[in-house]
């Protein structure tokens, strides 16, 4: 599995109204049916109304390439631009926790 962090930013709530039109226009659906898609899902930092976290997770990195060739990332651009947003992406993929993680985690 990978997963993806996309923070988006840009002026005032313009990363907010670009996540809102994702959902609003069908484009966050259309991108959850895709073979591979395992999660795609935004959130809004509490303290900050010019950011916008995305979870993105992908079966693996055929599933994310197959993803990023098709016309569906050709209208997140266009998106993108409209609200003349940038990017923070950070990329993981899951290890096995320690013992010591274990106690942590609930």
């Amino acid at each position: 599995m990978i997963t993806i962090n996309i923070r988006y930013y840009g002026k005032d709530d313009n990363a907010r109204r670009f996540a809102e039109e994702m959902t609003a226009t069908g484009i966050v659906d259309e991108i959850r049916r895709e073979e591979g898609n395992l999660r795609y899902e935004y959130y809004y930092p509490a303290d900050s109304d010019d950011h916008v976290l995305l979870i993105d997770s992908w079966q693996d990195q055929a599933a994310l390439d197959r993803h990023h060739a098709l016309p569906v990332m050709q209208k997140i651009m266009e998106l993108r631009d409209k609200y003349d947003l940038h990017m923070i992406v950070e990329k993981y993929q899951p290890i096995a926790h320690s013992d010591e993680d274990k106690k942590y985690i609930k």
